[in-house]
């Protein structure tokens, strides 16, 4: 069998898993297509987010675990775009807002500045001191009473600025140009580190970003949460109350509220491939072009490739760049289709854990590797838990119902989840190290 129809069977393999989910009612499959929408879903999105760390890793051997900040900014790029603002809150704080962060920008610029004009020593020291202390004094004398202002207006349904009330898909783009441009500001700082240093560098920086989304209520209203979000497809109301949708729906053998459900879940799924599609493509062609075996050369060979005369840490900014915005969209994408910004449920297990998961166990460096662990480690993550209840009730069959060990076991099902990631990791690290599809 060739590498080609290996490969093409194991994706087809994960297509069968999630048509199980929708076809049957077996002890480990729901038979709900309801339940098998929802996995290819959020499979598309994270088959986007494992391209996008992919790219950072598999090309360029750039070890980021910061994808949960990245993944959070693209969120707040829907509620920052697609959102109508806020009644008032533009006028009662925006120019002060605004005014705050120029001059913030300015104190930074000052600073480095002068680092660069006047000579060592300690006058230069003082100078650069009394700018920040300054600058500080002014930025929080500009913004404070201008948040205070916008977090007054309707505190218990708004309470910050709003957004721009653009259609909600152009918001994918926009989120992936906000994590850009945050990739931008710390790889200029933190790619000059080593791999162990950089993963801590980024990190940090994305607990950074997640606790700002959590206490800046101005801005995407913390963990009050920004609920209501526009959607790219229609809602199920109103197609329930639309009479030709209802009789298709009937042609179909479906109730409208089953029919409307499926409707819209095949609606983004559709929007959600094609953006998969594109991106694979993309990624593809950046693969088997002169940048992309650039790129490789330098991860294999850092000093090899610098004394060819290539630029080492501005190709590793380009790459991380590109990787960054490809999960700020994966984010936007995933804000949008749970129609919320919940900044309390952004953790590094979902985020940065799962998502490595499924790069390793796909294939580092193949993007169709990628792609394939994002479907399949998704499909596991949601169905391991019924699976092990199923099991643990099968097991345990024999014990009598008051039984404390069966009783545990039972109580502690869903914990299966992290053990069976760290043995599907384990397997695939000792029998196949480069993956389920390796790079070639």
């Amino acid at each position: 069998m060739t590498d080609t129809m290996k490969h093409s069977l194991m994706f087809v393999a994960v297509g069968a898993l999630i048509l199980l989910e929708g076809l049957t009612d077996w002890s480990f499959f729901s038979g709900s297509w309801n339940s098998s929408l929802v996995i290819l879903n959020m499979g598309l999105i994270s088959a986007i987010m494992a391209l996008g760390v992919n790219l950072q890793w598999g090309f360029a051997g750039l070890f980021n675990v910061g994808i949960m900040g990245f993944t959070a900014l693209g969120g707040l790029a829907v509620v920052l775009t697609a959102t109508p603002p806020t009644p008032g809150a533009w006028s009662a704080g925006g120019p002060g807002v605004l005014m705050a962060m120029v001059m913030g920008a300015l104190t930074v610029v000052s600073a480095v500045a002068v680092i660069r004009v006047m000579p060592k020593g300690s006058l230069r020291s003082l100078v650069v001191v009394s700018i920040l202390v300054v600058g500080f004094f002014i930025y929080r004398a500009l913004f404070d009473p201008s948040i205070g202002a916008i977090e007054d207006i309707s505190p218990a349904i708004s309470g910050n600025l709003g957004g721009l009330g653009w259609p909600v898909i152009l918001s994918w783009p926009v989120g992936g140009l906000l994590a850009a441009g945050a990739a931008w500001l710390i790889g200029k700082t933190a790619l000059g580190l080593r791999s162990d240093y950089l993963a801590i560098a980024t990190l940090g920086i994305a607990e950074i970003i997640i606790a700002i989304l959590k206490n800046e209520d101005w801005l995407s209203r913390g963990v009050k949460n920004v609920v209501g979000l526009p959607r790219p497809v229609p809602y199920e109301v109103d197609l329930q109350n639309d009479p030709a949708y209802v009789e298709w729906f009937a042609s179909f053998g479906l109730d409208p509220v089953l029919g409307s459900t499926l409707y819209v879940k095949l609606g983004y799924a559709l929007l959600f491939t094609v953006v998969l599609v594109v991106l694979l493509w993309m990624a593809q062609m950046a693969l088997k072009s002169p940048w992309g075996r650039m790129m490789r050369a330098i991860r294999d060979n850092e000093v090899a490739a610098e004394a060819m005369g290539k630029h080492v840490t501005k190709r590793h900014l380009q790459i991380f760049v590109l990787g960054s915005a490809i999960c700020g969209i994966a984010g936007a994408m995933m804000t949008t289709l749970d129609g919320q910004l919940t900044p309390g449920t952004y953790n590094p297990l979902r985020f940065t854990f799962l998502i490595w998961v499924m790069v390793i166990v796909g294939g580092s460096g193949n993007n169709f590797g990628s792609v394939l662990g994002g479907f399949l480690i998704w499909f596991l993550w949601i169905k391991v838990e019924p699976m092990s209840l199923e099991l643990i009730t099968l097991l345990t069959s024999w014990m009598s119902e008051d039984s404390i060990l069966r009783t545990h076991l039972m109580e502690n099902a869903a914990h299966m989840r992290l053990f069976t990631m760290g043995l599907i990791l384990l397997l695939v690290l000792r029998f196949s190290p480069r993956g389920l599809i390796p790079e070639k």
